[in-house]
């Protein structure tokens, strides 16, 4: 009984967060990266919305089923095998993800581990084209009215779930300034969703140390950003990482550190 009531509890959370239940419409994804042409409206469309490939009106998270199926299974290993550390989402837009996390740490009634929520809250940074080139290519800060979104506006999703409490803490400002300082021992499930080479090699750079053996690691954007391969890319080549790196959706890629 306690099985099925926690796998309907995850199952609707994944539901709710991506809001497949009230099928909101959505900004459409610009496919060329025609990036002065503007989002695009659209209507709810399940093969999109399953996808992570639309940016919902309401909805918490854009990640999709496959990419929150992922987070459920890499938070449930971690803790069946006794890894430890915190869970950590580096990219949180509206917190539908973490909001995932902390009601996985609910489900499986964990109270010795942390969801850190790392964002700027107030939308993608403009990139860099001389300390990060490629970073140009992408540039999301002109979508900032709708990928920046308050700290408050994320406590209070949290908060409506009921699951705004101590298991879950805020890191603001942009990765460059708070990653290299903030007080996570060790992480089990690190995610990233920064979407730019920069925010990506900030988060691998300051984060990835600290995931253990066991850890896992997820990378948003690995298929739909360059810029965000690239930094994957050369941090693995840097620091010897040769743990192969498994498909979620063709856009998300994750792996885990055996060494």
């Amino acid at each position: 009984m306690a099985d099925t009531a926690q796998a309907l509890y995850l199952d609707l959370m994944k539901r709710v967060v991506s809001n497949t239940i009230y099928q909101d419409a959505a900004h459409g994804w610009v496919q060329d990266r025609d990036f002065d042409a503007g989002l695009p409206k659209i209507g709810y469309d399940a093969e999109l919305r399953a996808g992570g490939r639309d940016i919902p009106l309401v909805a918490h998270t854009m990640i999709g089923r496959k990419r929150l199926d992922n987070v459920h299974d890499c938070v449930e290993r971690v803790l069946r095998d006794g890894v430890p550390g915190d869970l950590v989402e580096t990219g949180v837009w509206r917190g539908g993800t973490t909001i995932f996390m902390r009601a996985l740490l609910s489900a499986f009634g964990v109270t010795d581990r942390t969801v850190w929520v790392a964002d700027s809250f107030e939308g993608i940074p403009q990139g860099d084209p001389e300390k990060y080139p490629g970073d140009e290519l992408a540039p999301l800060h002109r979508y900032n009215d709708v990928f920046g979104v308050p700290l408050e506006t994320v406590q209070e999703n949290f908060r409506r779930y009921g699951l705004l409490d101590g298991q879950v803490r805020f890191l603001k400002g942009y990765f460059r300034d708070t990653l290299p300082t903030a007080p996570v021992e060790r992480i089990a499930v690190l995610r990233l969703d920064g979407d730019l080479f920069e925010s990506t090699m900030d988060a691998l750079v300051h984060l990835y140390p600290k995931v253990p053996v066991g850890g896992y690691v997820i990378v948003d954007d690995y298929r739909a950003l360059p810029p965000c391969r690239i930094a994957v890319y050369q941090y693995r080549r840097e620091h010897g990482i040769t743990d192969p790196i498994e498909e979620i959706d063709g856009v998300g890629v994750f792996w885990r550190r055996t060494r």
